[in-house]
């Protein structure tokens, strides 16, 4: 199996989005092979499921007060708060072996990098579904994908650290009262490789564990060795596109704000 393996380091919200959304186009049209991506967000970033509505998910004025970034996914999923994680991105035609039919055992497959990679760090985990990966009985990854233009895009998070305070400063709440419970249910659900190992884990050591284990685990599928991840960066015009995403669609209240 060969993918292409992009690397492309920090990000806005908008510009991360528009890149994935380019990168499926040009998938879509056969001008690139299936790509593997790793990225990060900054500044911070919160974001919402597609059919989510901004207004009830997200304090818009806590984020502009924060500095933090808040956007509509094309994927589907809860709000997310993009802070101290690597994030991925997983694009492939239907059919492909990371894009069967079926929806679960795509996620799977695709799940089975990450796993593969926790394991490299010294930590043992599992894919549990839907779309969840665990740590010690708690969620480390998060993920969600979608379908369109005959393509599977699904992108995910490896948390590095968790900051459940932080994270529902820029979240709303139903009930005010209700927050502390909240935080400390994170806390205990979900843990981020920081707390699992006890120590920092920077986002380089994350990304290299990660593309050994996609390109080991994504090489079973196929009763290889292990994948070909050839290093690429985005063209010319994939970044134009990813530029004008950005722009007009990811950055746009029509697009944030139309739930």
């Amino acid at each position: 199996m060969k993918l292409r393996f992009l690397e492309t380091g920090a990000g806005t919200g908008a510009f991360n989005m528009g890149l994935d959304e380019a990168l499926l186009e040009s998938v879509a049209a056969g001008r690139s092979a299936p790509v593997l991506r790793l990225y990060r967000w900054e500044p911070a970033a919160v974001t919402i499921g597609y059919f989510q509505s901004m207004e009830a998910e997200v304090d818009l004025e806590a984020c502009r007060a924060a500095g933090v970034d808040a956007l509509r996914r094309s994927t589907g999923g809860g709000a997310v708060f993009h802070a101290a994680e690597i994030t991925y991105s997983v694009v492939a035609p239907e059919g492909h072996p990371l894009a069967p039919a079926d929806i679960l055992e795509s996620y799977r497959r695709v799940a089975g990098g990450i796993v593969e990679g926790l394991a490299l760090l010294g930590v043992e985990a599992a894919f549990a579904p839907i779309n969840d990966i665990t740590a010690a009985g708690r969620k480390v990854s998060g993920n969600a994908q979608t379908r369109k233009l005959g393509c599977l895009l699904q992108h995910g998070t490896l948390l590095l650290d968790v900051d459940p305070e932080r994270m529902f400063s820029l979240l709303r709440v139903p009930n005010e009262k209700l927050k502390g419970k909240l935080i400390e249910d994170v806390k205990a659900r979900v843990a981020g490789l920081k707390g699992l190992l006890g120590r920092e884990v920077g986002y380089g050591e994350a990304a290299e564990a990660l593309r050994r284990g996609f390109a080991a685990s994504f090489g079973r599928l196929e009763g290889g060795g292990g994948a070909t991840l050839e290093a690429s960066a985005p063209t010319g015009p994939e970044l134009e596109r990813a530029a004008a995403l950005a722009a007009e669609k990811y950055s746009s209240p029509a697009w944030n704000l139309k739930r």
